[in-house]
This record gives C-alpha cells, structure tokens and sequence, in this order.
C-alpha cells in the first residue's frame, strides 16, 4: 500500500504531514510513500531530501492511504480514491458539514484530533504535540509585543521589575507556557479549574492560583469540565483581580466540542495596563478574551495588544511537523500490525474506534465515550477517616538520668586508667559526643543522608588525626587510632558513594 503526502491547501499553512525522517520510519513498515511536489518546502523540507530519503514525487491523492494536516479541500476530496483512508487534523465536533459531506464519501476517514486522552494513546496525541510547541511559540510573540525586559535587573541605570505573567490554563500549552516564561524569568502565576495540576504549576516554578469549589475536578475526557455559575463568578473575580495586576497573559481554555469559554471581558482588558499583551490561544474556537480576533492582532484604546494568532505551532514548522509526522507513524504503527505495509483497521480497540470518523462511507461519529482515570482530588480533612498512628513514649526522667549516669562513670573511669596524655583527648572526645548528639539528633530525617555526605570533611580531619597519633609506642593510643582510622574511612567511602547514587538520580542517560 501507499501512504500519500498532501501539499496543503489551506492559505497559510506551513506544516507538512510527512519529513524526510518519518518517511524513512513508513518504509520500515512496509509503506510505499509518494508526496506531492512542494509539499514540504515551507517546513524547509525540499523535494530532494523526500527523494533521498526514499519516498516518490506523485499524485497523493491517488495513494490508498492519505496523510494531511488540515481538512482537504472540497476539490481534493474529489480526488480521494474509493476504498482510500484520510488521516489529517478535522474538528468533526465543531464541523458538522464536513462531517456530513465525508459521509456520502465511499472513503475511511481518521481524525488525529480526536486521539482519546488515555496513556497508551500519548504516543499518537497530536493535540499535545502541537500544544506542546504553540504554548512555547505563545510566549515569543507575547515577548516580541511587549518589548522589554521578562526578568528583573539591577543597573547601574536603575532597577527592572519583571515581567508579571497570567497562564489562564494549566494543560499542556498552559504548561509549555508556563516553562517558557519562567526560563525567561518573569513571575508567573496560573489557574485551572483542576487541582491536582497545582503541583505541574510550582514544578515549573508558577505560582498556582486556586478556585475553590466542590466542582472543580477532570472530567472523563480528561480535559477540565464546563462549571457552574458560581464557580464562573469566583473566577470572575480572581481574573479581573490578576489583569489589572499583570502585564502578560496567555489564555489556553477549551473544552473540546464547544466554543472557547469566555474568561477575560471587555472590562478586564480596559483595566490593563498600557503595553500589556494577551496571546489567546483559544481564537480558532471563539476566544477566552472578549475583543479577540482570529488570526489577526489587536490594539485597544487603552493600549492592549491581543493576539488571535491562529498558527502558533505552524509558526516552529520545522519541529511542529516532524512532531506531527512522528504521531502519524505510531498511528501507523498501531494499524499494521505484522509490518508487512497493510493497514488494519481494529474496531475492537478503544483508540482506533474513537479517531475513526467514517468507515466505508458509513458514519462512526460521534465514537462511545472513553472512561478516562484521572489522580483523585486530595480528600478534605472532614470527609477523611481518622488514622491512628502508634504514639512514641517519650523517654521517662528515671531511665534518661540513669544513661547519663552511666555513660558518666564509663568517662570517668576511662580517665582514671589513662595517661596524662590521653586524659585530655578523652574529655574533648566527651564533649563532641554531647555536642554531636543535640546537633544531629534535631535535624529532620529527610535530612540525614546529605548530613552524612557533608560529615566526609569531619571524617577526613578525624582520619589526619588517628594517623598523626598512632605509632607513638603506646598500645593504648594505637589501637585507639587504628579504630578511628577503620571507622572514619568507612564513612567516607559510604558517604561518597551514596552521594553518587543520589546525583545519579539527577543525571541525563
């Protein structure tokens, strides 16, 4: 079988559903690949490197099996061959007709924008590759906007602030957002209507903003769910709160099958600050910001920039459709399942039946919904069953003076058998125990093991000292020595190598 390439149609598109590399990967399957001339020149593919690369300059539209980024147009579609399969980005929920008209087509139709997001699926998500990079790409052109500085500086010529960042949206571009701008070093702060994305936020160095309710949780799809009105007022609140406050903000809500949920008004952004930047990347569906445009930027009459820039993956070609072309060949993957170039499509499997748009000219949308596991919500500590935990038993007075009295007289008799040498050696070795014992025994456990590391140099003095002292033609003092060195050398080494297990942890493979 052959896999087609398109050269896409839609004005402005830069991304390609194939390069040189992925097609090298098709061809291990068992794939012929033919790509139409020109296809990947505005990703900086030429047709040399496809032909390199093993594929065929050709009609597309011909191949049993068609690749693309976008919908084909009306006038490629009836190019499609019968019995061809479409593979390409669609938004059936959003674009019934072309639904429809795919219908009355004797063609397999796959959306790859209908991925479920389920954990064997990731490998496929195009919505977060492409996510991924326009989350990043969002935060360029709100820092090409606004024209100074993201991180804070102390001159000679005076002092910085930095910038102030709002990430409306904690999912995957909210994410790539957050990481973007906190590299630059502006202060970044996020909300989600999920808790349990609070801890992504502060591992990325944001601050989460949180909205309490008792509907705030994921929903099956694994997407944030549409709340209730009072939740939408509190959240009113907090970002009428946050813009005045903020100079950027990145807008990222959606709710898949739905229009963009409004979150920014009309009267929030009249409360911005002069120069400040909103990057709404939720245009294509109707905009988290009242006033945006899709496609277009905008400047308000108080100064606001918003940008409605619907290509912001397409603005990284390169890189959007190599991550593009790698999700359509783990879906290739996925359907041959003997490597041997034939496609199979599986209905029995849960990814498969949920992208599978169109089948033989029969309609399969909308797919049966996916039952998606998410990380429970903390438990409030009302709701949460009593643990009862073993209480320690403080050490009585008797027993502790009776210790102390003990390790006394141990003292005290080591003193009176030693020679006037040692007897001073002896107290000081008295007084560390003591010191050591109130200095370590307060540190908290987690602590203990870089305790240990950091005691090496302790260890080391301990080690120069036994060696400076034995030898000195008395047995006692010897054997003393001898102990300390063994003892103190033994955790150095431990010392070391459990430094390096834990810096291991930490290293790149």
């Amino acid at each position: 079988m052959d896999i087609g390439v398109l050269k896409e149609s839609r004005p402005g598109e830069t991304r390609v559903a194939a390069t040189p590399a992925t097609v090298v990967q098709l061809l291990k399957l068992g794939y012929g690949v033919v790509v139409e001339p020109g296809a990947g020149v505005a990703s900086a593919f030429p047709d040399e490197a496809y032909i390199e690369a093993g594929a065929r300059l050709g009609e597309a539209l011909a191949a049993d099996v068609v690749f693309g980024v976008n919908a084909p147009s009306k006038k490629q579609l009836d190019c499609l061959s019968e019995g061809a399969t479409l593979i390409s980005l669609l938004s059936p929920a959003l674009d019934p007709d072309l639904v429809a008209d795919l219908e009355n087509r004797p063609i397999t139709v796959m959306a790859m924008d209908a991925v479920p997001r389920i954990s064997r699926a990731q490998s496929l998500d195009v919505l977060s590759s492409m996510a991924n990079i326009a989350g990043y790409r969002a935060v360029v052109e709100a820092a090409h906007e606004f024209g100074r500085f993201f991180t804070g500086q102390v001159t000679a010529a005076g002092k910085v602030a930095p910038a102030k960042v709002l990430v409306a949206g904690a999912g995957v571009a909210g994410l790539a957002a957050i990481g973007a701008a906190g590299s630059l070093g502006a202060i970044v702060r996020a909300t989600d209507p999920r808790p349990e994305v609070a801890d992504q936020v502060k591992s990325l160095g944001g601050e989460y903003l949180a909205i309490e309710s008792p509907e705030a949780e994921v929903s099956a799809t694994g997407y944030a769910k549409e709340m209730d009105e009072a939740y939408r007022a509190r959240e009113a609140r907090l970002y009428a709160a946050q813009t005045s406050d903020v100079d950027i903000v990145i807008s990222t809500a959606l709710i898949p099958g739905k229009p963009a949920p409004r979150l920014i008004t009309e009267a929030m952004v009249a409360g911005m600050k002069p120069g400040s930047v909103i990057v709404d990347m939720a245009a294509s569906t109707g905009g988290n910001v009242e006033g945006t445009v899709a496609g277009e930027r905008v400047v308000t009459g108080n100064g606001v920039t918003i940008i409605g820039y619907t290509d912001l993956a397409g603005r990284l070609p390169s890189q959007a459709s190599q991550l593009y072309g790698t999700n359509l060949v783990n879906l290739m993957k996925l359907m041959t399942p003997d490597g041997d170039g034939r496609l199979v499509l599986d209905f029995d499997d849960v990814v498969q039946r949920s992208m599978t748009v169109v089948r033989n000219g029969e309609l399969t949308w909308p797919p049966p919904p996916v039952q998606v596991s998410a990380t429970p919500a903390p438990e409030l500590e009302s709701t949460r069953e009593p643990v009862e935990k073993p209480v320690r038993q403080p050490m009585s007075a008797g027993k502790r003076l009776g210790i102390v009295t003990a390790a006394a007289a141990v003292l005290f008799s080591l003193v009176a058998i030693s020679p006037e040498a040692l007897q001073a050696h002896l107290t000081v070795f008295a007084l560390a125990i003591v010191i050591g014992y109130y200095v370590i025994g307060h540190v908290h456990h987690a602590l203990h093991t870089p305790l240990m590391s950091v005691t090496n140099a302790i260890s080391g003095i301990i080690v120069i000292g036994a060696v400076l002292q034995i030898g000195q033609g008395d047995a006692a003092i010897t054997v003393l020595s001898t102990a300390a060195i063994l003892l103190a050398s033994i955790n150095i080494f431990g010392g070391f190598a459990v430094t390096r297990r834990m810096l291991a942890m930490f290293s790149r493979s």
